[in-house]
């Protein structure tokens, strides 16, 4: 019994793990692939379809809109987001005063509620009482239709979507900077470096591993793209700011199609699988 006790321990530590990822990860990824091959309203029996939703997906004029929405967004998010958290922790690296309380004021929106967030900045952005319409007005401009213009609503759910966000990557940058030696400065210094010249010549290549990390978290995270739209416009105006997590959402939870939000989910799956690993393997040539 003691033989059997000491040999078993090990499985009975692994046991919660295990219990974990059978039900909270193996079991809904293996159901979700079920349902792509399923008809299934949560209410009636599943219907076998086959391949039916994938060839729906590939003919349906909304999912290509939302998915060419969420790259427009990525577009504006990621480079705004990775160069102005570039930027911020360079000055927060600086040796200024109040400096704990500037980077505690930078990470609090990415502590706080999204939904919060997202509400106040649809008050910001309000054609009629928003704060930015009223600067627009004190200068003597015309007012902005921030959410309600197709052209510019999703740039201005990527502004929004960059300024909660870059808390994080800020953090993560510093860290990065103030991991490099100041002696390799000073050595540029002694030899004629200026500034500039140290920030491209040592600090960028220095910093390019956790750089790297940002600019794919972000990718990654921008795919997640769902509580702004959803809160503040609703995916409109004209399916303008229509993301693909908000379009899986409607198909699963306003039409019941449960089998074709499943397609949805897997083929965005596999869309930021192959973005990711080429843009890794472009940052890394980049490097090399």
């Amino acid at each position: 019994m003691k033989r059997l006790g000491a040999g078993s321990s090990p499985y009975l530590l692994l046991a919660p793990y295990a219990t974990h990822f059978l039900v909270i990860t193996a079991f809904p990824v293996v159901f979700s692939l079920v349902l792509t091959l399923h008809r299934w309203n949560l209410l009636s029996p599943m219907q076998w379809i086959g391949g039916l939703n994938f060839t729906t997906l590939v003919h349906d004029p909304l999912f290509w809109k939302a998915l060419w929405n969420t790259f427009k967004f990525l577009m504006v998010h990621v480079p705004l987001q990775v160069g102005l958290s570039l930027v911020l922790a360079a000055l927060l690296n600086q040796p200024i005063r109040a400096r704990g309380f500037f980077r505690a004021a930078f990470f609090l929106p990415v502590v706080l509620s999204g939904v919060v967030i997202t509400i106040m900045w649809k008050q910001l952005y309000s054609s009629e009482t928003g704060v930015f319409n009223a600067l627009l007005a004190l200068m003597g401009l015309g007012r902005v239709g921030w959410l309600t213009d197709p052209d510019i609503a999703m740039l201005s759910i990527a502004i929004m979507a960059t300024w909660k966000n870059m808390g994080l990557y800020v953090i993560l940058l510093l860290a990065g900077l103030q991991s490099i030696p100041k002696s390799v400065y000073e050595a540029a210094s002694i030899d004629g470096a200026g500034e500039m010249a140290q920030f491209t010549k040592i600090t960028i290549p220095l910093l390019n591993p956790i750089l790297m990390s940002v600019i794919i978290l972000s990718t990654i995270n921008g795919f997640s793209l769902f509580i702004e739209p959803y809160v503040m416009t609703g995916g409109g105006p004209l399916n303008s700011t229509l993301s693909m997590n908000l379009y899986i959402y409607r198909q699963a939870f306003s039409f019941y199609k449960m089998g074709y939000a499943a397609t949805l989910g897997f083929v965005l799956a596999a869309v930021i699988f192959v973005v990711v690993v080429l843009q890794r393997r472009f940052l890394e040539r980049e490097v090399g």
